[in-house]
């Protein structure tokens, strides 16, 4: 499935997995089916951390699920992650794997605090340059908290669903059931329609804070300076 240099630069990549984790398949007799399953032996035969285990009950088929078995992470993917999305799968293989996210660390916190139940899924096209931002942000949720879960599905291999649901421009996202959004989506965007407290809780957490000596209102170049100045003289500053 993958040409000998795309192995070997996935080979690389896959070094930096750092917790074995398997990939559990839910396969049929058609054609995508084998495509995808030359494609997991593939990334099974480039890391030692890695297994794959072909007897996976998922309803949609072909699809795969990235499984530790250490946490809990429901992260899957119903089609071929492949063209623009070949990037999220390797980021999901990296970070189901161990491989810290460069997700600010605020972020990641507000992440793992959510809850309640999120079922995420994702309709992606495989020519769609939008859909990676919105797949690798859902799957890195999933990885960080055990209540987001999250597939991703190509459309173009389950019609039936698309049609069902009049979806007409890709990505297109559902939580529980629901259309949740469409197009470009980053984390941060995601993170903003599901928690609702979070502008009440900075606000908690800045008002727990000792009061500011100077509060530099502007961050041009004249309003560094002046707050640059001022912190040099032991003053307590602020910026906003």
């Amino acid at each position: 499935m993958l040409d000998s240099n795309l192995k070997t630069q996935l080979k690389a990549y896959l070094e930096k997995v750092t917790q074995p984790f398997e990939i559990v398949a839910s396969l049929d007799d058609s054609a995508k089916s084998e495509e995808m399953l030359a494609l997991l032996n593939d990334i099974n035969g480039l890391s030692d951390k890695i297994t794959l285990n072909t007897a996976g009950n998922d309803a949609r088929r072909p699809s795969f699920a990235l499984v530790r078995h250490d946490r809990e992470i429901d992260l899957r993917f119903a089609g071929l992650p492949m063209g623009h999305e070949f990037t999220s799968l390797v980021l999901a293989l990296l970070q189901v794997g161990g491989h810290p996210s460069k997700l600010a660390p605020e972020l990641i916190e507000q992440i793992q605090a959510l809850e309640g139940e999120y079922r995420f899924e994702t309709y992606f096209s495989l020519s769609c340059q939008n859909c990676p931002d919105v797949v690798q942000a859902l799957n890195l949720m999933a990885v960080l908290n055990p209540n987001i879960h999250h597939v991703a599905i190509d459309g173009a291999l389950f019609q039936d669903e698309v049609e069902a649901r009049q979806i007409m421009s890709v990505p297109s996202l559902y939580l529980n059931g629901e259309p949740f959004g469409q197009g470009r989506m980053g984390v941060e965007e995601i993170l903003a329609k599901l928690d609702t407290g979070a502008g009440a809780r900075d606000a908690e957490k800045l008002k727990a804070k000792s009061a500011f000596d100077v509060l530099v209102i502007g961050g041009g170049p004249a309003g560094a300076a002046a707050a640059i100045y001022a912190a040099r003289k032991g003053i307590r500053t602020g910026v906003a």
